[in-house]
């Protein structure tokens, strides 16, 4: 047997795979293609492992456990899909993606400004005005103010 058939299917279907880890947006189908990918690599292992003829199949072994991590990986993989899936609606990579930016930006720390903005505000409220009055913005505080 070649080695350059097994070698070049194997090319091809790690290529496939990293096409559809990098143009996916769905999840499940970003796990398929990992799988691919990892199938190639099982290939490779089998096809050196026949091609030097090797008496310990140290490559046939290795793909028994290749194949075992990859069967946990697709496992747990499915299981944060599905839950990612029932708490925000989607699968799809771009939007959790976005909704992590967003996340990220209402926890960071406070900076001076925000600080004195706060203060402000309660002193603000201190003065009479309502919590909900003092978030508003200027133009509508001046028109609850005449219409009182």
């Amino acid at each position: 047997m070649h080695l350059a058939y097994p070698a070049v299917l194997a090319a091809l279907l790690f290529c496939v795979g990293l096409y559809g880890v990098l143009a996916r947006r769905n999840a499940i189908l970003v796990l398929m293609s990992v799988e691919l990918m990892l199938n190639a690599v099982n290939l490779n292992l089998v096809a050196f492992d026949v091609w030097l003829r090797d008496t310990l199949h140290s490559g046939q072994a290795l793909t028994l456990f290749t194949i075992a991590i990859a069967a946990a990986e697709i496992g747990i993989g499915l299981a944060i899909v599905l839950a990612v899936y029932r708490n925000r609606g989607t699968s799809d990579i771009d939007r959790l993606r976005d909704t992590a930016e967003t996340d990220e930006a209402e926890t960071l720390p406070e900076t001076a400004e925000t600080a004195t903005a706060v203060t402000a505000t309660a002193v603000t409220g201190a003065a009479g005005t309502t919590s909900a009055e003092a978030n508003e913005s200027p133009g509508k505080t001046k028109k609850a103010e005449a219409t009182r």
